[in-house]
């Protein structure tokens, strides 16, 4: 029997379709486009362990799928205190942590990031920390940017990341 029992709904949104993985207390667990739904469950299971989880069709849209209804909507802050909860290591956790410190409209770069939780030699680590990370939007991974500006690494697609950061009003980044 899996550990771990998740409620899967699917959103429509303007740059795809959205998964969104809840538990049964409404934290949201996970969130990967359709087309990355192979990506989603490598994560899954790397934080949680290998057939660890089991997907159930969700029966009522969750809060958590609510909320990103709104952030598409233009209701940026919607997405602010959507409760989550997350496998990972403790360094993992303390970047997603300082990720949902990034305001919508801003970004930041992997080394300003690294500083911010005092761990300015592990620009690296927080990058894989980064793109590790199974709460895209709502655990802003988007917000982290190259340190010349440029879009770099986004599990959805880098045409996703520009979109998220112009829907947020980001400017300052470089084309891709």
């Amino acid at each position: 029997m899996s550990a771990h029992l998740f409620f899967e709904e699917r959103l429509k949104t303007p740059i795809g379709v959205m998964l969104v993985l809840t538990d049964a207390q409404g934290r949201l667990r996970a969130v990967d486009w359709d087309d990355h739904e192979s990506r989603m469950h490598k994560l899954l299971g790397r934080q949680y362990g290998k057939d660890a989880v089991a997907l159930r069709p969700a029966t009522a849209a969750s809060e958590a799928g609510r909320s990103l209804e709104a952030y598409f909507c233009g209701y940026l802050e919607a997405i602010d205190r959507v409760p989550v909860a997350t496998g990972g290591t403790a360094f993992q956790r303390q970047v997603w942590a300082a990720l949902r410190g990034i305001p919508a409209g801003s970004h930041v770069n992997y080394g300003q990031l690294a500083q911010a939780i005092g761990r300015s030699e592990a620009v690296r680590a927080v990058g894989a920390a980064n793109g590790a990370n199974p709460i895209g939007i709502v655990v802003p991974c988007h917000r982290v940017i190259g340190a010349n500006a440029a879009l770099t690494g986004y599990g959805g697609g880098l045409h996703r990341k520009r979109w998220l950061l112009e829907h947020e009003g980001a400017a300052g980044f470089a084309p891709a």
